[in-house]
């Protein structure tokens, strides 16, 4: 098992001084105090978004205890565009705090970049194709997390087999795969595929440390791949999430009036911060209770997803199954 377990050295871990190129994935509403610092302290980097607490100042708290319970790096998920009314104020917690790595999504990171390097700390953005990412690698982030097709949440459109090349081959900074990842073998794929590091969701929404209710771990357990579907009416955008009776019923497309305003330069901008309130709400109410408009979010990997473990395990055993497959090829 140690021989199995021995570090995997990429330059991901060698620029976040970390074990494992893994990050566990921050999740609106699952990610928690308990599931970043055990990631963290059994090698991989634990990821939470600023969103999760209600106030900046429950924010600033949670960060301070999670420094207690780990020395590790971690990271802070950081929504950067106008809809998120908390982004200056939740960046100056990061700052304040030093907190080692941030992962910036939906927005121009500028401003995030220039403050957490100011420290030392590193910025990773979400991208989805080459055009945004050649825009955060000008602006000085220290790598971009490709987000593709089989991701939950707001999933990208390309191909992982597609997507983690071609950027790869066009950017200088470090490259980490997002979407549908829930194996070692998996892990290794993208490695191969030129990836620096995978980000892994799904996986750790059916951990003991998880946030969630027992039902919506059942759902992500029960799951398979085809269960996952693309709607716009939680954001506006299209997420990823399972298809329950209720997602069924509502369909999986915003209504005419709703697009309309989305399409309107002078309405837009309102619109979607009006779609992302009553979308979180939904997210939140179907997170911690059962009912029958469960909303889920999960992507593709569910199909590989058959037990709740702690998160320490979960990480372990990806690693095994890492070192396991490399050694079969």
């Amino acid at each position: 098992m140690k021989d199995q377990l021995k570090p995997i050295s990429t330059a991901f871990t060698r620029l976040m001084g970390c074990d494992f190129p893994i990050i566990a994935g921050p999740m609106f509403l699952v990610s928690n105090e308990a599931l970043v610092s055990e990631v963290s302290n059994a090698g991989g980097v634990g990821g939470v978004p600023s969103l999760n607490w209600r106030t900046s100042e429950e924010f600033t708290q949670a960060i301070k205890r999670i420094k207690q319970k780990t020395q590790k790096p971690y990271a802070v998920n950081l929504i950067v565009n106008k809809a998120n009314p908390r982004v200056e104020a939740d960046l100056d917690v990061c700052v304040s705090e030093k907190v080692p790595m941030v992962i910036t999504s939906l927005g121009n990171p500028k401003e995030v970049i220039e403050k957490v390097h100011s420290y030392g700390g590193k910025v990773f953005c979400d991208v989805v194709d080459l055009k945004y990412a050649l825009k955060v690698q000008e602006l000085g982030c220290d790598g971009v997390i490709a987000v593709s097709t089989g991701a939950g949440g707001h999933a990208g459109p390309v191909s992982p087999l597609v997507l983690i090349p071609y950027l790869k081959s066009k950017l200088k900074i470090p490259v980490v795969a997002a979407g549908g990842i829930a194996t070692g073998r998996q892990v290794l794929a993208a490695i191969v595929l030129g990836a620096d590091a995978v980000q892994i969701g799904t996986l750790f929404i059916a951990s003991n440390e998880a946030g969630v209710s027992a039902e919506y771990k059942d759902a992500i357990i029960k799951a398979e791949p085809e269960d996952i579907v693309l709607t716009r009416r939680i954001s506006g955008t299209p997420a990823a999430v399972i298809k329950t009776p209720y997602i069924e019923k509502v369909g999986l497309e915003i209504g005419f009036l709703e697009n309309l305003l989305l399409k309107n330069q002078t309405t837009k901008k309102y619109m979607k911060m009006v779609l992302a309130v009553i979308g979180q709400k939904a997210l939140e109410k179907a997170a911690h209770t059962t009912t029958w408009k469960n909303v889920w979010s999960a992507g593709q990997g569910v199909g590989f997803i058959h037990e709740v473990l702690p998160a320490s395990e979960i990480l372990n055993n990806l690693v095994q199954e890492y070192w396991e497959a490399r050694g079969a090829l």
